[in-house]
């Protein structure tokens, strides 16, 4: 069963590989070298570049960073909504989060207690393992990990499955963002249409 992943474009490793191999390849060791150097922001730009952000309390209530006063922000009210850059440089609350709107198609896959102990839980591996190389971070709790790509989904979903606690949405949500990849994920977004097809 393929496990190991490159820790910068997230492709298995195959039986050639070293059983303590990093990188897929030379190209993949440098550049994740070269980029350990620059300390380049790890969400992906396709995110980045949106105006769809958003601060947010230690209760995971969002804020408004618009004007000169904080307030709550709404996630289906895009005139609460600030750029990425400008939630950075605000001091309000503890964090920052993204809207997922239906004028795009990014969603977030959202695994709830995927992680025990730092050690991924053997029903997330197996969804973490089936996703194409895309934005994987650890939820603000160090236990949960969001999987951000490109898909579609209409309705949220709550999936309870076992042990399995899934969320997927693409629109009418803030996901927060802590900028902590998991396992070495790349800054970039994936389709992840099967995946979900897959899960629903």
């Amino acid at each position: 069963m393929k496990t190991k992943r490159c820790e910068h474009c997230r492709e298995h490793l195959s039986a050639r590989h070293a059983h303590n191999a990093r990188f897929c390849s030379g190209r993949c060791r440098t550049a994740a070298h070269r980029t350990g150097r620059r300390q380049t922001d790890p969400v992906p730009s396709a995110m980045t570049r949106r105006r769809q952000w958003v601060r947010h309390t230690d209760r995971k209530v969002p804020l408004s960073v618009v004007g000169a006063k904080v307030r709550p922000a709404a996630s289906t009210d895009p005139e609460t909504w600030s750029t990425y850059s400008q939630v950075r440089r605000s001091s309000s609350g503890v964090g920052v989060g993204f809207v997922l709107s239906s004028m795009d198609r990014l969603v977030c896959i959202d695994l709830d207690h995927a992680l025990d102990g730092g050690q991924l839980q053997p029903w997330a591996r197996r969804i973490v393992d089936s996703v194409p190389a895309t934005y994987i971070e650890v939820s603000p709790s160090g236990t949960g990990l969001h999987i951000w790509g490109v898909g579609s989904v209409g309705r949220g979903r709550r999936i309870r499955r076992g042990p399995a606690a899934i969320e997927v949405y693409d629109r009418g949500r803030y996901v927060t963002v802590t900028r902590r990849p998991f396992e070495g994920a790349p800054s970039k977004l994936a389709d992840l249409s099967q995946v979900i097809a897959d899960l629903l």
